[in-house]
């Protein structure tokens, strides 16, 4: 092994979501593997939730994309085979990978529920050789969980994160900065880290196209059509990033959110603030579980004709509060609401910081320590008896289902991912 001071490992779970449900169903007897087959992890289209979320390789023959309606996918696939998500599933699968990671290196940044950085740097008295601790991370993750995983190499998250998007699944790539000029360069350009819809069609309308374009453009044209962003994948483009792998214990997370499409048209702010309400109780469960306050409060509206909304409001003092999120969303509801039927609704918070010390604000009403123990109360409720154990009675007549609870009930899985 060279003497390498940094070394990064990008762990990447190969087709997440429908890799869990694969491992889950055949722990449990199922003699198909929907890895094998053309298939889909897919939303419940009765209730308008009918999109693709994951798709295994063989769907991806048929062009099936990941977002497409299922009717769209059906008919590119007859025998299209469809499973519905299941998220609490999915962050047992993520922790149980957690802790086999965690067996390597105490540094480790969850960067979301299926990816994760490993820092091995100065560590070669302990691992000499990194193939082979990679193939024996890979191989474990594989006989003891039942799902395969693709692991890139560098010494930079970067490019140890683009080296795991190489060729799948269950496969270990390098691309260390003296290989960028082989492996990386050649890609097409939206293949590169931070470049999406928005910023591709800007680099093509400047001739570039592949990776190389990008890291042998003039940086000064960049700037001048892409501002700072131009310089950031400049950068990336040529292998530069000096981000550290933070550790912690929760995912690395810039927010938090959720949706829904609702199946029917909601005509009138009660309702609407209904289906906030339960949007609220599942982001703020969720807020307090990362052990996060957040500062900006946003919400989305989509009408039944498909015209889309959105309206934000920045807080005075950071917030965790389910009741303070259900107000704000509300207020910012009614004042964007044009009266169209809504077919889709959501709330995101951002600007997240530590709740460890919490400050009140003069403008707050004073119940502030009730209102937090009674959230903290209803959060281990739910994480003990599951997310129905016990919902608010508005709910009960109403024909909106509570989102509450965001642990969820659990799935009974094979010991090893316990």
């Amino acid at each position: 092994m060279k003497n390498f001071n940094k070394l990064i490992f990008h762990v990447d779970v190969n087709s997440a979501y429908l890799s869990w449900e694969a491992t889950y169903r055949k722990q449990h007897g199922e003699k198909a593997d929907l890895r094998e087959i053309p298939s889909v992890v897919g939303g419940d289209e009765e209730s308008r939730h009918g999109i693709v979320l994951a798709k295994s390789i063989p769907a991806k023959k048929y062009k099936i994309a990941t977002g497409e309606p299922l009717f769209l996918a059906r008919q590119k696939c007859p025998e299209l085979v469809v499973a519905p998500p299941r998220y609490d599933l999915y962050m047992q699968c993520s922790n149980a990978l957690n802790e086999i990671l965690q067996q390597y290196t105490p540094k480790i940044q969850r960067f979301s529920v299926d990816e994760s950085f490993l820092d091995f740097s100065n560590m070669q008295h302990l691992y000499p050789d990194y193939m082979k601790l990679a193939e024996e991370i890979k191989d474990r993750i594989k006989k003891e969980l039942g799902f395969t995983v693709n692991i890139g190499i560098s010494s930079n998250k970067l490019l140890a994160k683009v080296a795991s998007d190489f060729e799948k699944p269950d496969n270990i790539h390098t691309l260390f900065p003296w290989e960028i000029k082989d492996k990386m360069w050649p890609l097409p350009v939206e293949d590169l880290f931070m470049v999406g819809r928005a910023t591709l069609p800007k680099l093509n309308k400047l001739n570039i196209f592949t990776i190389g374009d990008l890291a042998n453009y003039d940086l000064e044209i960049l700037k001048s059509s892409l501002k700072s962003h131009g310089v950031l994948i400049w950068n990336y483009a040529n292998g530069i990033d000096n981000s550290e792998v933070r550790k912690s214990n929760n995912i690395e997370m810039k927010g938090i959110g959720n949706s829904t499409t609702i199946p029917f048209d909601v005509e009138d702010k009660e309702t609407a603030h209904l289906v906030l309400l339960s949007l609220a109780e599942m982001v703020s469960t969720r807020l307090r579980s990362s052990q996060n306050c957040c500062s900006v409060i946003s919400i989305s509206i989509r009408s039944s004709n498909f015209v889309s909304l959105s309206h934000q409001r920045k807080l005075y003092c950071p917030t965790d509060s389910t009741k303070k999120i259900v107000e704000v969303s509300n207020k910012l509801f009614d004042e964007k609401w044009n009266g169209e039927p809504v077919r889709h609704m959501g709330i995101h918070v951002t600007q997240l910081c530590t709740n460890e010390f919490y400050q009140c604000s003069l403008l707050d009403n004073g119940n502030n320590e009730k209102e937090r123990a009674l959230d903290k109360t209803l959060d281990n409720i739910r994480s003990k008896y599951g997310s129905g154990a016990v919902i608010r009675s508005s709910f009960l007549q109403s024909g909106i289902r509570s989102m509450s609870g965001g642990v969820g009930e659990e799935y009974p899985m094979m010991s090893s991912l316990l």
